[in-house]
Parts: C-alpha cells; structure tokens; sequence
C-alpha cells in the first residue's frame, strides 16, 4: 500500500516537474520581445538558444547576450458546489539565459547556450481542498549545449550540437484527503532529488533566398530524465497497521521523456527600420502516455497514465529601429496547453493562453547594449478536473474552477566584439 500511495505522488510530481505547467519562454529578451520568435533573426548570440545556423551570420567575431527573467503567477481555484476556494503563493520565479559564440573565420563559427527552459515554484495554502494533490513544489532544469554553426553558402547554414540537461525537485502534499496523527497534525509526504542528468541533442538550419528575408528551423530532441535513488520523506503518520504508510525515508526511482520539438519560422525586413517575424512551435507531448515508477527495494512498477497530446505555438512579432540607439519590440502569441480532459492537476494549472509581449534594446556604445522585454501571459478559464487520484481503491476526482495569469518583466545585455 505505501508503495501505492507513493508511486501516486511521484506521477503528480514529475508530471509538474517536466510537462508543461508554467513552462514560460524566456530565452532571449529580444526574442521575448518579439512574442519569443527568434528562429529567423539574426540579432544577438540569443542565436544560439532559437537557432544556431544563425550564429555565423553575426557580423562581430565575439557575441554575448546574457539575461535573467522574474516570473510572477497566479492561480485562482474555486469550486462552486463546495464553495472551496484558493489562490497560490507563487513567488518569484528567475529563468536566467547566458549565450555566446565566437566567429572562427567567414564559413564557421562556435558558441554554448546556457538556460533554464524548465523551472517554477507553485506554493497552495496549507490544507487547501487540494492538499492531498500538492501543497508546494519547487522544481528546475538547466540546459547546456556546445554548439558549431557552418555556412554552407551564400544561401544556406546549419548549427547544432549536443544537449546536456541537470534537473531537480522538490515536491509536498498531505498523504490522504483527511488522515492525521495522534496529535491532530495532517499527515505530509515531500520528495527531493536533485542532480538529475542526461543527453541530448539539436539541429537547426537558416535559409536566406533574399536580403530581405530569412526563413529558420531549429529541433532538439526527446530527452530521458532518470531519477535514481531520490528521498521520499513520510512525516505525521499514525502508528496503525490500517494505514498505507509509516514515517521514514524510502527511496524511488522513475523515468519521464523531455519531449522533442521544433520551430520554423520567418522574418522579412521592410525597410532599414522595420522588420516582422512569424513562427510555429510544435512540441511532441504525445510521448508523453505515463509514468513508470519502479522501487529499488523490489516491487512491481507503477504504470500512472498521463495521456498527453502533442501542442503548438503560433508567434507573431515586430521591430522597429527608432535610432541608433533605441529599438522597439512587440509581440504575440497563442500557446496550446498539452493537457487533456481528465488530466488537469493543481501541480500543472495549465490551459490555452494567450502572450502579449514588448521591450526595447538601448545601445549604451557600439559594444554594449542593454535589452529589455515584458511578457503577460493570460491562460483561459477553466472547468477542469483531475480523476486519476485513488484512495482506498476508489477514484476521487478532484475538479473546479482555474483562472491563471502569469507577468514576466526581464532584463540582459548584449555584448559584442
């Protein structure tokens, strides 16, 4: 039984973890700007995230672009046939970005990327109708990539490069809907592990027929994170042979993809002063059918169904040149939640939203710039439920009412040499 309730727990948590929930872009202040289209632009070493055929492109010899993202959001819940109702504790999130490429010669060029494409902090109030779903979670993953980027001719380039990602989680919720200790406090079950790694890899061309226009593709592949070995801590439970659990320490293992995705997307420019982008972003989440979880100790594996299907994003942006030193920026876009009926966990309030994004670029010398961007992001109401969590042999769907908004002011600097 205790292997039950906590293979239920770890689907909850590395579904949150690395499938979407406040899966935000915020690689590129630029690109952000820009309803974060950034495939078809050859700007700054942002390149090197969004498509690294580009890098070659870039006039200087040495290009730096790093940046770092606050990320603030809110989740209401309300059940009008209870009357429950909770709002979240988000915090402050920080995304954070650094990339940099290097021009070898005229046909070749190098450069890494450093990001956090996956990283949030969802906090619920203490005994909220949902507890038994999750109370907190704090969770990140880091990506770094080496990358080559060559020019193949005057019309084409290709880039790319190997993908290595480190993660980790931490995730809290009460054991049951309604269990206590002799004391009267609710029994609570968190997981950590961190230092969760593995490989894998990106490719990416850019294509420019004209000198007006740019047409780019970018792909990174499925990943398999491999949590080996984490902690499961049980605290306030009852001492009774009736109860599913006990206090300790159990260790678990458990395996989840990083699904593939890919962009294309282009970019014309107008005038000197004016150029506008549009992009397509399809993430293959239907890779995603759910999670396996086996126990060190011995024990059949946990099979919790996920059942998520593959999603895209349509981006929409714009530059205009004031002078030489200020650009503005804007943008839009429309982001698909992976999430099916059924499916919608308070870990991963996520639905259809919409972006509405700006910033501008001031250049405080012809070697240094500062970029800056704004991102609201307003998610559809929702009526949705979650009907996989099981107590005593029953599903208990859990449903209501989720209105979700997210802001995301940035800032970052481009260096060039």
């Amino acid at each position: 039984m205790k292997k039950l309730v906590l293979s239920s727990l770890l689907f909850l948590a590395f579904a949150s973890a690395y499938a979407g929930g406040y899966r935000v872009g915020a690689q590129g202040q630029r690109a952000l700007a820009m309803g974060h289209s950034g495939v078809a632009v050859v700007s700054n070493a942002e390149l090197a995230f969004f498509n690294p055929a580009g890098l070659v492109h870039l006039e200087n010899s040495l290009n730096v672009s790093a940046g770092v993202t606050g990320v603030f959001s809110s989740v209401r819940y309300q059940n009008t046939n209870t009357g429950a109702f909770s709002e979240t504790d988000s915090g402050v999130g920080t995304p954070f970005y650094f990339n940099a490429s290097y021009k070898i010669n005229e046909w070749l060029a190098a450069g890494i990327s450093v990001s956090t494409p996956y990283g949030s902090q969802v906090e619920w109030p203490t005994d909220w109708a949902g507890s038994h779903l999750v109370n907190e979670i704090e969770l990140a993953a880091i990506f770094v990539q080496p990358l080559v980027s060559i020019k193949v001719n005057d019309y084409l380039s290709i880039g790319g490069g190997p993908i290595f990602v480190t993660g980790s989680v931490n995730f809290n919720r009460n054991l049951t809907r309604s269990l206590v200790d002799e004391d009267g406090a609710r029994s609570n079950v968190e997981i950590d592990d961190s230092g969760i790694t593995n490989w894998g890899w990106g490719a990416s061309f850019m294509f420019t027929p004209t000198d007006e226009l740019t047409i780019g593709f970018n792909y990174r592949s499925e990943i398999m994170m491999d949590a080996e070995g984490g902690d499961a801590t049980f605290t306030n439970v009852p001492n009774s042979p009736a109860v599913p659990a006990e206090n300790g320490v159990t260790p678990f293992n458990a395996s989840l993809p990083l699904p593939a995705e890919w962009s294309i997307g282009a970019s014309y420019q107008f005038s000197e002063k004016f150029m506008a982008t549009v992009e397509y972003n399809r993430t293959l989440w239907n890779v995603y059918e759910s999670l396996d979880i086996t126990f060190p100790e011995g024990g059949a594996p946990s099979i919790n169904p996920r059942n998520y299907k593959d999603a895209s994003i349509y981006r929409l942006g714009a530059q205009y040149v004031v002078n030489n030193r200020v650009t503005l920026r804007g943008g839009y876009y429309i982001d698909e939640s992976p999430v099916q009926p059924g499916y919608f966990a308070p870990e991963t309030p996520r639905n259809d939203a919409m972006g509405f994004t700006g910033g501008f670029s001031f250049n405080i010398n012809e070697k240094l710039a500062i970029d800056a961007s704004f991102l609201y992001l307003r998610f559809e109401e929702t009526d949705a439920s979650y009907d996989f969590y099981t107590e005593d042999g029953q599903q208990v769907p859990f449903g209501g009412t989720y209105k979700s908004n997210a802001f995301l002011p940035g800032i970052g600097v481009t260096y060039k040499l």
